[in-house]
């Protein structure tokens, strides 16, 4: 058993496997990961300051998701948007 702490609410909560959100903020964090992957679709070749930027968000919110296996970093060129 994991003792867990939600990184949008705080709350610390207990679960079979490592969770980074808890049951009531899972479809935030599913609604702002979608956003992503749709900005990602539109512009391929981003950052996380202008994934941050494009989306108003905190661009540790996406380095996040980097560390947490949900994001890959590719070896690309950035471009200016």
């Amino acid at each position: 058993m994991y003792t867990n702490k939600c990184k949008f609410c705080g709350a610390t909560f207990f679960s079979k496997i490592k969770a980074t959100t808890c049951a009531s903020c899972k479809q935030l964090d599913e609604d702002l990961f979608s956003r992503i992957e749709e900005y990602l679709r539109r512009y391929p070749h981003s950052n996380a300051m202008q994934i941050a930027d494009g989306l108003e968000i905190s661009a540790l919110d996406v380095l996040q998701y980097i560390d947490e296996g949900r994001l890959q970093l590719s070896k690309g060129e950035f471009r200016r948007l």
